[in-house]
């Protein structure tokens, strides 16, 4: 792609703009204890944790991954982002109130409170892993790939660029600095993925805006807007020329009651690198408000990121990968002078989810890890210090594993389906752990125990069924298994968290909210059933 002098001063412009800004903003912050630095003071107010979700979660997986699903298979991969509004708010109302209320750091802390330190040392093994090798690892990959395509750089460079930009405002001053760089970086997320949202479908249409491409992308293929897939629905894989089974991958209602739920409730209400943003709001009705902001920005999403993928493939884009569509449509459809804005969108998306999973990644490794581990006399600056170290470590093993990707096709697929291998067992122990008081550390180890020789025995021996279904099933199955063992377990260990009376209750403003969020959802399904 073609960058003019215009193009390149916005883009090294924008990116001098956060390196400074996190370097100021982290010799500003002076973190003297591991509150600051992994919960930013618990200080945050409502547009700035509903903004940092949304910055921490759109990344090179949503701009390129889902577009490159929007490509292969249509609207219906949009899925995933109104399930996940709905979903936020399930999170607002009955998980944060008993996090917040217990005051909790982190997610493995939460389970030790519950059961004990085995539990918790257990799924923070499992989180560290997973955050490095698949999070932080498929958000370098997608980012120079899509570097790579756009401006010629090198794979390896681009990511390397990636690693060090993320590591200015990711490694030293902690979740204040990262929270604050992702406020910013959202907006500029919005505006040029919008934008380039805008430029291509106003470009389907001719000249005659957003609205008239868009009913020009329903009417000319209208298999990429069926939301819910049935078992005879395929699409062309472009790297093989095959036809697969668009099914296997969004198993029609399973996305509204079944395994959908499982992917989006272990996200949204138990992965660390998301809820830590909620975390550390001033108080409950500033978190509950924050997520409820994020849910709104949610339902938007699919327009900036899905909806290109659909308007590449009615332009019959000359790619490869499905995952090349969000590149070819900057480097076709956005015009000289205006890319380097879309471009610096993309490395805000980028830059954002980075610093998220690098801090989070830290602050499970520090204080579910080495703290119970290795240090317990150590000293808040020692803490902050093995943060810092930590947080190097891992972007430079994800620079290390990236060319393992360069095999897969969707990326995104990639992400759900492994991730899905220990999702299930998480889930069903933070589930029972939270809303039953029955259930014993038994019980909980049990499910950690068989959450991945389950998900990888399903897959081997009952491959042709879908992958989201399969996550409903294990958690189905670990479920039922840590019932009988609490029911069984006559040591009854299990920890105890505090639930209060009118804990649940929520404000107008949230509920009112809700509503609205769930109103949006709710006709686009209609729609587009």
């Amino acid at each position: 792609m073609q960058l003019n002098s215009f193009d390149l001063t916005v883009f090294f412009g924008y990116l001098a703009l956060m390196v400074g800004f996190g370097i100021w903003f982290s010799q500003r912050e002076k973190n003297k204890t591991s509150r600051d630095y992994f919960l930013a003071g618990k200080s945050l107010p409502w547009w700035a944790v509903g903004g940092s979700l949304i910055a921490s979660n759109i990344s090179a997986e949503q701009m390129i991954g889902m577009a490159g699903s929007g490509f292969a298979i249509g609207l219906a991969i949009a899925s995933y982002e109104l399930m996940a509004a709905a979903t936020l708010l399930v999170v607002a109302k009955w998980f944060m109130p008993i996090f917040i209320r217990n005051d909790i750091f982190t997610m493995p802390q939460f389970l030790e409170k519950r059961f004990d330190g085995r539990v918790r040392t257990g799924l923070a093994i499992f989180w560290v892993l997973l955050f490095v090798f698949v999070n932080i690892t498929s958000v370098l990959y997608l980012g120079g790939l899509a570097i790579e395509n756009i401006m010629g750089i090198p794979l390896m460079w681009g990511v390397i660029g990636l690693a060090l930009f993320a590591a200015t405002f990711s490694i030293f001053g902690g979740l204040k600095v990262v929270v604050w760089t992702d406020v910013i970086q959202v907006v500029i997320l919005l505006a040029g993925g919008a934008l380039a949202s805008y430029l291509i479908v106003d470009a389907v249409s001719g000249g005659d805006g957003f609205l008239a491409g868009l009913q020009v992308l329903i009417n000319n293929v209208p298999e990429k807007f069926d939301m819910i897939f049935t078992r005879d629905v395929m699409f062309t894989n472009i790297e093989t020329g095959k036809l697969e089974s668009a099914y296997d991958l969004l198993p029609g209602l399973s996305v509204l009651i079944g395994g959908m739920w499982i992917a989006n409730l272990y996200y949204w209400g138990t992965n660390q690198y998301i809820i830590q943003r909620a975390l550390a709001a001033r108080n409950i009705r500033e978190s509950q408000k924050g997520i409820a902001f994020a849910a709104f920005l949610k339902v938007l999403i699919p327009l900036i990121v899905v909806i290109p993928g659909i308007a590449a493939f009615h332009l019959g884009a000359d790619i490869s990968k499905a995952d090349q569509a969000y590149p070819w449509v900057l480097s076709n459809y956005v015009p000289a002078g205006i890319r380097g804005i879309a471009l610096a969108a993309l490395v805000a998306a980028i830059g954002s989810s980075l610093s998220s999973i690098v801090n989070s990644t830290a602050t499970i490794y520090t204080l579910d890890i080495h703290k119970p581990l290795f240090g317990r006399g150590s000293s808040e600056n020692q803490l902050v210090r093995i943060g810092q170290i930590t947080a190097g470590v891992s972007l430079i093993l994800g620079c290390l594993m990236t060319p393992a990707l360069e095999s897969f096709g969707q990326i995104f697929q990639f992400i759900q389906e492994y991730t899905g291998f220990i999702s299930p067992g998480i889930l069903a122990v933070f589930i029972l752990g939270l809303f039953w008081k029955k259930t014993t550390t038994n019980a909980a180890i049990a499910a950690i125990v068989v959450a991945i020789p389950l998900s990888l025995g399903l897959k081997i021996y009952f491959g042709d069924i879908p992958f989201i279904n399969r996550m409903g099933i294990s958690f189905v199955v670990i479920a039922i298994l840590m019932a009988a063992i609490s029911h069984l377990d006559k040591t009854d260990d299990g920890g105890e968290i505090v639930v209060e009376k009118g804990l649940f209750d929520t404000d107008a403003v949230f509920n009112y909210a809700a509503i609205a969020v769930s109103g949006i959802v709710a006709v686009i399904y209609v729609v587009f059933w």
